[in-house]
């Protein structure tokens, strides 16, 4: 069995639209295990539906606030020597997108964005009976900004960095590998103009800053064969999500307000998929995964509850360049925010791309 069965669509398939906190992408470190030298470059479309009741059972209907999104990517991996390798990823792992359409509610117009990109750059050591070892730096280029009634509040893009420290084993005669990654937290300190409407004065501008971490993750990732041309794949994650939120200090300096962001437990995804080859050229796969969710209450930037999702992926291998695409669709449980709003029965859709080439 080859150990590159379904390795494509296998990250695909697994990858979350939404998951805990304001994460998209699991940050996975499949491409380092690559065969030869490899580049990637992916593409992901996402239509969440949030919608629920404001301010209490019977209240006003929020309508959809989560906007659609897109999110791009590109890693290459290349070898050394035999014992040595490397890889640059370059993603979109964490990110949010919230606005309250205009329906007659005090929230008409709420709006909250998150933009993140990040460059990892990872170098691997392969010792003698299949374990190997790996550490890697991460640059964070984060911004977000904030609309509610009578606040505003933007940052600049900041600039941080952290780092990843991961162990593997590997079997490759029955394409079995197991991979631990601890990923470093992030810490951001942004500089911020806050807007607040002051009765008979107008919008007061202050300028501002304040610290946001992007929160620390373990990844367990595994697969293994378990018959001719049919792999098992999946993996568990959790970050630390207590450890984010967004206290900008103009607006906290009210103790009548809510935080803008801030979470109540740490989310654990569990997936669980199996692929397999039906030619040389084709592949398929399925997964089902399960977050654990953030808790109650919530933002009511961000009221996302635990969420069950299935996914299905394919695979066309024409020479060196592979191309896989998959979709997923999840259930989103329900939530309640801080100012006692309730969101629940809600779904996201996501698919993608991506491309692929040996060489």
């Amino acid at each position: 069995m080859r150990k590159t069965l379904a390795t494509g669509l296998v990250a695909l398939a697994a990858s979350p639209a939404l998951a805990g906190g304001i994460e998209r992408n699991p940050q996975s470190m499949a491409i380092l295990f690559e065969q030869g030298n490899y580049a990637e470059f992916g593409v992901t479309y996402a239509r969440p539906r949030v919608s629920g009741e404001l301010f209490g059972p019977g209240g006003p209907a929020s309508g959809n606030i989560a906007r659609r999104f897109t999110t791009g990517s590109f890693a290459f991996k290349g070898d050394v020597n035999e014992q040595l390798s490397y890889a640059l990823i370059l993603d979109q792992p964490f990110g949010a997108d919230t606005l309250y359409p205009t329906r007659g509610t005090p929230l008409d117009g709420a709006a909250g964005k998150i933009d993140n990109t990040t460059l990892t750059g990872v170098l691997r050591y392969s010792f003698d009976g299949g374990f190997s070892a790996y550490a890697g730096l991460r640059s964070s280029w984060t911004a977000g900004r904030v609309a509610l009634p009578g606040y505003n509040m933007s940052t600049d893009r900041d600039q941080a960095f952290g780092y990843l420290l991961g162990v593997a084993y590997e079997m490759p005669e029955i394409a079995l590998r197991v991979a631990l990654t601890y990923n470093s937290r992030i810490k951001h300190k942004f500089d911020a103009l806050e807007q607040v409407a002051v009765p008979g004065v107008g919008i007061v501008p202050f300028e501002s800053n304040f610290t946001t971490n992007i929160p620390a993750s373990v990844n367990l990732e595994f697969q293994t064969g378990i018959a001719e041309n049919t792999l098992a794949f999946g993996s568990v994650r959790w970050v630390n999500w207590k450890d984010f939120d967004i206290l900008p200090p103009v607006y906290q300096s009210d103790p009548a307000r809510p935080p803008l962001v801030a979470y109540q437990k740490n989310s654990v995804t569990y997936t669980l998929g199996v692929g397999r080859r039906f030619t040389e050229n084709w592949a398929g796969s399925i997964s089902v995964s399960h977050d654990t969710g953030n808790g109650n209450p919530t933002s009511n930037l961000g009221p996302l509850g635990k969420r069950n999702s299935i996914g299905v992926g394919a695979s066309y291998t024409l020479d060196a360049m592979t191309i896989s695409a998959g979709v997923q669709y999840s259930r989103i449980g329900s939530a309640t925010t801080n100012i006692n709003s309730r969101f629940g029965s809600n779904s996201v859709l996501g698919g993608g791309i991506r491309i692929g080439y040996r060489f």
